[in-house]
């Protein structure tokens, strides 16, 4: 009956040209993904913009309750469409927060 009195050795401290590279690379790929998606809606909220305002003129003949549909489009759906926007982007941006924030942890 042998016990093992060994001490644990401490881990090895952690490299800092290793975690900087580390935290480096979770920031650029952080970034790159909310310019995406901040792309990507901007895009979203310029098609809305412009779509409603370019053919207004093609769709006031078709009416919903007496109005043009141009009307609705552009007072009541474009608005719709931006609030839309701005939860997508709120929602979206807080994964890639909770994302970046778990590879910083990774990193450090």
């Amino acid at each position: 009956m042998s016990t093992d009195h060994s001490v644990p050795l401490p881990a090895d401290p952690p490299d800092p040209d290793l975690q900087r590279t580390r935290i480096v690379a979770a920031r650029a790929l952080h970034w790159t993904r909310a310019r995406r998606l901040i792309a990507w809606l901007l895009a979203l909220w310029l098609a809305t913009s412009f779509c409603t305002v370019f053919f207004a003129r093609d769709l006031a003949h078709l009416s919903v309750f007496g109005w043009p549909l141009s009307f609705y489009l552009a007072a009541q759906g474009a608005s719709l469409i931006y609030l839309a926007i701005i939860g997508a982007y709120a929602w979206r941006m807080r994964v890639l927060d909770r994302d970046f924030a778990r590879r910083l942890g990774e990193a450090t």
